[in-house]
């Protein structure tokens, strides 16, 4: 009997093992690479320009909220100015939500092609925060990328936006800008090759411990110190793998991705959502915000709360990755 026992329990235990292995292998697709081909042209961003446009949106245009139209105009001009300094083919998508017009800023670079490659990131914040993480962070980084778009010779079209109205009453439902323009898309048959979401990459620690998940099982596949940059996926999607195989490789803070389906909490918590909704491939790039910012969505999220070292190698290690694409073209 007691032998009949043993059996059964190292029987379940081997099937719990390779449950969690399988997990293992579906969710955080691991990368063995750990070649680094660091690359000079990091250093072509500057922490100090990333603090100055998030100190600009999170303070002297706060707040963002759809309640402030004024401010959310000031903040699209300032987008759409310093795209205009990086040589970029300039337009606005106006749209109109209960009587107010709110507007989405699009750079393009490169030649026209037969697919393009879209990075976004959202510039209204919920109600009266600064939102430097959320997400400023992600603005800022979208206008450095523009600038280093801008010395680089393509081969297809590289497209920028600036989202707004991402954050409450308007997410989850066709008001978000990104939502209209995702659809926009759609209609026009226009191909995407991939569309890649910054959503608050700029809060980073190093205390054990900082970094919670939305399942106790994650913590067997992800680190507890809160210092790395994730990559968000869909379940059976290979685009997230691809991306952190190739930043890995040229950045130095850990990159790890998760591919998992959109009812554990955070996985489509953000623009690229509305790009799925439409069928095109899609990430998110983040600090993993609630989950590891407890300033998350409060007056706390502030500009002198963020890593502006690291936030410069996420973004070489987006940049890196869409000129990665651009050249499969």
């Amino acid at each position: 009997m007691i032998i009949k026992l043993l059996v059964s329990t190292s029987k379940i235990a081997v099937i719990l093992f390779v449950v969690i292995i399988l997990l293992w292998l579906i969710l955080a697709r691991p990368s063995f690479h750990t070649n680094k081909t660091l690359k000079k042209s990091i250093n072509e961003i500057n922490p100090d320009v990333l603090k100055k446009h998030v100190v600009m949106l999170s303070e002297n245009f706060s707040p963002r909220s759809y309640k402030h139209p004024e401010n959310l105009n000031k903040v699209a001009g300032y987008i759409a100015n310093s795209f205009k300094t990086s040589g970029a083919k300039l337009s606005e998508q106006l749209f109109e939500v209960y009587g107010t017009h709110y507007r989405n800023i699009i750079a393009e670079y490169g030649p026209e092609s037969r697919e393009i490659i879209i990075v976004g990131a959202h510039y209204d914040t919920n109600g009266e925060q600064p939102g430097a993480d959320d997400n400023a962070s992600g603005v800022a980084g979208l206008l450095e990328l523009g600038q280093l778009l801008a010395h680089k010779e393509l081969q297809s079209r590289i497209v920028l936006v600036a989202f707004t109205l991402e954050e409450p009453p308007f997410f989850r439902t066709d008001k978000m800008g990104s939502a209209f323009f995702a659809k926009s898309l759609s209609d026009s048959n226009t191909k995407v090759k991939l569309m890649i979401a910054l959503e608050m990459i700029g809060y980073f620690s190093e205390d054990k411990g900082s970094q919670n998940y939305p399942a106790p099982l994650l913590r067997l596949y992800y680190p507890s110190t809160g210092n790395f940059i994730a990559v968000v996926d869909q379940l059976l999607s290979s685009a997230a793998q691809r991306i952190k195989q190739s930043m890995t490789q040229s950045i130095e803070i850990p990159v790890y991705s998760i591919n998992a389906p959109s009812f554990i909490p955070g996985v489509d918590f953000s623009d690229h959502m509305n790009f799925w909704q439409q069928g095109y491939p899609a990430i998110m790039v983040t600090d993993t915000a609630f989950y590891r910012n407890d300033a998350y969505h409060t007056k706390e999220d502030t500009a002198e709360r963020l890593n502006y070292e690291k936030m410069v190698q996420v973004i070489y290690g987006v940049f890196n990755y869409v000129s990665q694409l651009d050249s499969e073209t």
